[in-house]
């Protein structure tokens, strides 16, 4: 193989090779789709050398025109002109010839013609039947079965494989295909299939040089062969002996078989229905019988059966059954009853049984020997064993069990018995009767028992009473009362008794009783006393007139009475009783009889007939009739606003049988009145019958929100929808968190039917808020609505101190933001000016944003590029609406030194350590930090601690000594410098106890402040070793220029300072954010002692550190003068302070993150770069965020 190609034979040249020729095409059998090349060498170059195909000149190029896959390979400079055929098909199967051209080296040459041999390869074989298929054959039968090839060249051989053996018996035939040179073979094979063929393939091989191996295509081969013969499995070694009653389970086996075998089950014969299963891995059939043997199953023939549909007879394996059967029953013949001292002749008669039963006789426990035995053949070949017994019977033997009993070897285990009770009969022995004493005086209606008693006797005596002859029976139906009572038989032992119960009436009189057993009799005679009676006539108790009549005489030799009455009756006679009553004062006793009358009438209703109804809506209500009326009335119509109620009932209501209205899912549109017609025979009656619908109440009307000025009067109303309306059915409930504040007893409660106020006089801003009005009228559930109370009242600016400071670098780089908060309500309308001067808001370095949330307003002025020389002012804030206005202050300053620390107190105080407490006072806009200077006075000079954290606002001071006097500084330091030594407040002395003494807080020894020789002076930080007379004279007029300032600010804040102890904080219920009291001290303090402001810094001294927010921090009064120079250029301004605790931190209810600049809820372009944060939206700062320079140290 090369390039495809495969050479299969060589056919030899029938001439030598010619001369100009050094390569020679030779003949090649190539396959179709392969790559041919054909040599010729020529010695002569230069020449023209082509192909001829069958005759055709193909042309002397390389590429032949008109033949794509033909090119001539080689190199022509060597005479190499090979022709080259790709892709071969059957056009190319032809004679060639190379043709070599005359030249002027050498003649026209011709080689041998070669032929190219093209092999076809079949590619497809076809079977009749179809290949893939399953067919279906009959074992043992011949059948034919065809393959035919597709087209090929050479024709393609055929084979037939049956189960992998070569089928022999073939016949080939082939034909011209469907081109000229290919070929078709059809084989046809005849096949006798066999049952091991069954599943397996028929496979037809066709092969062919052109195939490297030989395409096979198949069927398969569905073989249908009887089953093999059936195969019973009995159980056990002793085929077909069976008992009856056992249940016998017989499995049917038969192997083999396409399709599987169908089992059937024969008895006798006769089919027996079953199921079977197949297994078609093994080709089984597999059924079961299950049977319970009977007796007359005694030589039937078991049969299985096995066969398919290509059967050609049914296979079978039979069992006869041999059935061993015990008697089925065992039956006595004759009667066991006779008198004693009398023969009983008995046969004992079994049923058929196989094998034979033999009998025996018992009386009790003893044996008796039978007359006569006899054995006869029974049924299902079986036999059948009688016994005759003879008996003589005595009074003894009564009630023995006489017994007949089968046995048999083959029947050990069981025993067959039959027994019957012997009955001997035999008389009674006594007989007596007992009760009252032969002829004694009874009183008519005396309850008398008499008992018949009898001993012994079989069958038991039946005792029998006779009255004169007469037998005594119970009267039917029975009296009432039962004036005789006749008991059954009763058994004791041997005694045998019967009781006669009598009420003695005028015939018992001298009558005979009798009682008798058989032959037996006892009697007995009683007497009855009948005096004359009185006769009297009542109705219901009360006596009525009536009329006598004369006596009479009476049967049972008595006396009869009579009395008669007349009466006028009317309904309410009806059911009433009149009682006779007859009295015998001989007997002391009385006996009477009534007439119950029934008095016709129309209706009447009672005086208890329901007029009102109540019902709850979505309930049922029952509208009651009570009447009376003989007869019973026979209509009862309802009617509504109108309308008669239908008496078949409707969706809501029904009529009861006893007139009575029941209606369910009741509305309040059934309220109202119902009459009723009631009628029968005797008339007619009417009633109306109110119902009245109870319904859970509804508020109808309830103004919300209800508004009221601070001061005035308004009433909340509600108006509810109920039924019933009760007085008090309004409550009144105040929605707060508080309890405090739920109360509601500044306020009058009224309500009037069904409207409910709330009065409210001289509201007060602690009133408003949310109200309940809660409608109860019983009726669940109760109603509630909402109302909202507003108060409205004039602004309220929060002012905490009396002036807020904001801090800002003046270089006009940096943003200031002045925040102002108001309460009031209606909404407020915000205004700035500047040193009194209405602010410009169309200036561009101004931007204001004003919030409204509830009754709290915030207005936000943002001052972009600030300048000391414009911004540095008196910004004031004025918050007005309709009912009034109100102003704060806010002081725009620089940012400077801290201002001292405030309030230095101890809280503990030990041998050894001393614990300080201080507020921070005004950081200057930058982060300050503070240090301990302390000394002890009996040694010279100082030592200095500072106090970690920076933020701390308490430290203790550790390393004293015991029993020392110490004087201690506190000083505050930020970049700018320190808050100086001369303050006062900053300073005390201690002295710390001994070792001896107790810890603690130094209650024996107050703080107490440094000395000043001049209270009023300001003391100087640091005392200058050179002074001159001109520094000392500028100090001086500073100083005194602050003081008269101060003085004058403080006199007009005084006179402020009572509106703001007055100045309560109102709260509206509808306002959305909450006021609270906590306070963010992290970073600084309000220049106050017990209130605190807010100072924003908007300038950054050390790198990395966010703005803060500051907080400026001023002693009280005018003890601030004591202040070390210098102080702020700005304190001029400040004011007297409002009450500690009245205000809570500003814009609490707006909550930002660290380093969020943004209002919540709103957007908006910054003018410039606002720095300026709230003082809880920044976090606290760690130690380590503060440049080194600013960290404190310890000395």
């Amino acid at each position: 193989k090369k390039n495809g190609e495969r050479k299969t034979a060589k056919l030899p040249i029938s001439a030598s090779v010619p001369r100009g020729f050094w390569a020679l095409p030779e003949n090649l059998t190539a396959v179709e789709g392969a790559t041919v090349e054909l040599k010729c060498g020529v010695s002569a170059p230069g020449s023209v050398v082509q192909w001829a195909k069958d005759g055709l000149l193909l042309g002397p190029n390389q590429g032949i025109p008109g033949f794509p896959r033909y090119r001539m390979e080689g190199d022509p400079a060597r005479g190499e002109f090979h022709l080259r055929i790709e892709a071969c098909d059957l056009s190319d199967d032809a004679e060639y010839e190379c043709q070599v051209g005359r030249s002027e080296t050498g003649p026209e040459l011709v080689s041998p013609r070669v032929i190219l041999s093209i092999l076809v390869p079949p590619k497809v074989l076809q079977m009749t039947p179809e290949v893939g298929t399953t067919v279906t054959w009959i074992a043992g039968q011949e059948y034919t079965v065809s393959c035919v090839s597709g087209d090929a060249k050479p024709a393609p051989d055929i084979t037939f494989l049956q189960s992998g053996q070569t089928v022999s018996s073939i016949s080939i035939d082939v034909s011209e295909g469907s081109q000229e040179k290919l070929f078709i073979t059809e084989a046809t094979a005849r096949v006798t299939p066999q049952s091991l063929d069954n599943g397996k393939l028929l496979v037809c091989e066709g092969s062919s040089p052109a195939l490297v191996s030989p395409i096979k295509v198949s069927i398969t081969m569905n073989v249908l062969f009887p089953p093999g013969p059936p195969i019973i499995e009995w159980p056990d070694l002793n085929e077909g002996l069976v008992r009856a009653g056992q249940n016998l389970e017989l499995p049917c086996t038969a192997r083999g078989g396409n399709p599987p075998a169908t089992l059937q089950w024969l008895k006798n014969g006769q089919p027996v229905p079953t199921a079977w299963g197949t297994e078609h891995v093994h080709a089984t059939a597999r059924s079961v019988l299950t049977m319970t043997v009977r007796p007359e199953d005694h030589g039937a023939q078991i049969s299985c059966e096995a066969y398919n549909s290509v059967s050609t007879e049914t296979q079978k394996q039979s069992i006869t059954l041999q059935v061993t059967f015990p008697p089925s029953a065992i039956t006595i013949l004759g009667s066991v009853t006779q008198s004693e001292n009398k023969n009983v002749t008995l046969c004992c008669l079994t049923k058929s049984s196989r094998p034979r039963v033999l009998l025996r006789w018992w009386l009790g426990g003893r044996q008796l020997q039978p007359t006569e035995e006899t054995i006869m053949d029974g049924l299902h070949g079986g036999h059948i064993s009688m016994s005759n017994l003879t008996l003589l019977v005595r009074r003894e033997d009564n009630g023995l069990s006489l017994t007949c009993e089968a046995f048999s070897d083959a029947f050990a285990k069981e025993t067959f018995r039959k027994s019957l009770i012997l009955n001997v009969k035999y008389p009674a022995q006594k007989l007596w009767i007992e009760g009252p004493q032969d002829g004694q005086h009874l009183r008519s209606g005396t309850r008398v028992r008499l008992v018949c008693l009898a001993i012994g006797g079989n069958p038991d005596p039946s005792l029998t009473w006779y009255k004169d002859a007469r037998i005594v029976t119970e009267p039917r139906p029975p009296q009432e009362p039962r004036r005789v009572q006749l008991g059954n038989l009763e058994k004791s032992g041997s005694t045998f008794s019967r009781e006669l119960v009598l009420v003695l009436g005028p015939p018992d009189n001298k009558a005979k009783f009798s009682c008798k057993a058989g032959q037996l009799s006892a009697s007995t005679q009683i007497v009855v006393s009948n005096p004359p009676v009185n006769l009297s006539w009542d109705k219901e108790g009360e006596s009525l007139q009536d009329v006598a009549a004369p006596s009479q005489s009476a049967p049972f030799k008595g006396s009869a009475a009579s009395r008669s009455v007349f009466l006028r009756v009317s309904s309410r006679d009806h059911g009433h009783r009149v009682t006779c009553r007859a009295y015998s004062a001989e007997l002391r006793e009385t006996v009477s009889s009534f007439y119950r009358f029934n008095v016709l009438y129309p209706p009447q209703f009672l005086g208890e007939q329901v007029l009102v109804v109540t019902a709850v809506e979505q309930g049922e209500a029952l509208l009651p009739v009570s009447v009376s009326a003989n007869p019973v009335p026979d209509a009862f119509n309802w009617t509504f606003r109108g309308y008669r109620l239908s008496p078949a009932g409707g969706p809501r209501h029904r009529i009861l049988s006893n007139g009575a209205l029941q209606l369910w899912n009741v509305t309040r549109s059934d309220d109202g009145p119902y009459q009723l017609h009631c009628q029968n025979s005797e008339g007619t009656a009417e009633a109306l019958v109110r119902l009245n619908v109870h319904y859970a109440p509804t508020i109808r009307a309830l103004q919300d929100p209800t508004e009221v000025d601070v001061g005035g009067s308004v009433d909340i109303v509600c108006t509810a929808d109920a039924n019933p309306i009760l007085p008090n059915m309004f409550s009144w409930e105040r929605l707060e968190e508080d309890e405090e504040e739920q109360s509601l007893d500044d306020m009058k409660r009224m309500s009037k039917g069904s409207t409910g106020r709330l009065q409210i006089r001289h509201a007060k801003l602690s009133q408003a808020g949310a109200y309940q009005c809660i409608v109860d009228n019983g009726v669940a559930p109760a109603a509630r609505g909402l109302v909202r109370l507003v108060v409205r009242f004039a602004p309220q600016v929060e002012h905490p101190t009396p002036l807020t400071k904001v801090a800002a670098a003046g270089d006009s780089t940096s943003s200031a933001t002045l925040h102002c908060r108001a309460r009031g309500v209606p909404n407020i309308v915000f205004t700035w000016t500047k040193n009194g001067i209405p602010l410009d808001l169309q200036d561009p370095r101004y931007t204001e944003h004003t919030y409204h949330q509830g009754g709290v307003h915030s207005s936000l002025l943002t001052i972009a590029n600030v300048s000391a020389a414009q911004d540095y002012a008196l910004f004031t804030c004025t918050a007005t609406n309709p009912l009034g206005s109100d102003h704060t202050n806010i002081q725009l300053v620089s940012i400077s030194r801290p201002d001292p620390p405030l309030g230095l107190k101890v809280v503990s105080l030990t041998p050894r350590s001393v614990g300080l407490e201080w507020r921070p006072g005004f950081d200057g806009g930058l982060p300050q930090r503070f240090r301990i200077r302390y000394e002890a006075l009996e040694t010279p000079g100082f030592l200095y601690v500072d106090v970690l954290p920076p933020q701390a606002t308490s430290f203790t001071l550790t390393g004293l000594q015991p029993s020392t006097r110490y004087r201690v500084w506190l000083l505050a330091s930020n970049a700018m410098g320190d808050s100086g030594l001369g303050a006062k407040g900053i300073q005390l002395s201690i002295t710390t106890p001994g070792l001896d003494q107790p810890s603690g807080e130094p209650y024996d020894q107050l703080p107490t402040e440094q000395p000043t020789e001049s209270p009023r002076l300001p003391l100087l930080p640091v005392v200058f070793a050179v002074g001159s007379l001109l520094l000392l004279s500028n100090v001086s007029c500073v100083v005194g220029l602050l003081w008269w300032r101060r003085l004058r600010h403080r006199t007009e804040e005084t006179q402020e300072l009572s509106h703001d102890e007055d100045f309560s904080r109102a709260k509206n219920e509808y306002e959305e954010s909450q006021w609270t009291g906590d306070q963010d001290t992290r970073s600084s303090t309000v220049s106050t002692i017990e209130v605190q402001s807010h100072y924003h810094s908007l300038r950054d001294f050390s790198p990395q550190l966010p703005p803060t927010l500051e907080e400026v921090a001023y002693a009280q009064g005018l003890e601030e003068e004591n202040m070390a120079f210098p102080g702020h250029l700005y304190d001029e301004v400040e004011r007297m302070y409002a009450p500690p605790g009245v205000w809570g931190p500003l814009y609490d209810e707006v909550q930002m993150g660290p380093y969020d600049l943004r209002w919540p809820m709103d957007k908006y372009d910054d003018p410039g770069r606002i720095y300026d944060q709230v003082a809880g939206d920044l976090g606290t700062m760690g130690s380590d965020s503060l440049p080194f320079e600013l960290r404190g140290d310890l000395v």
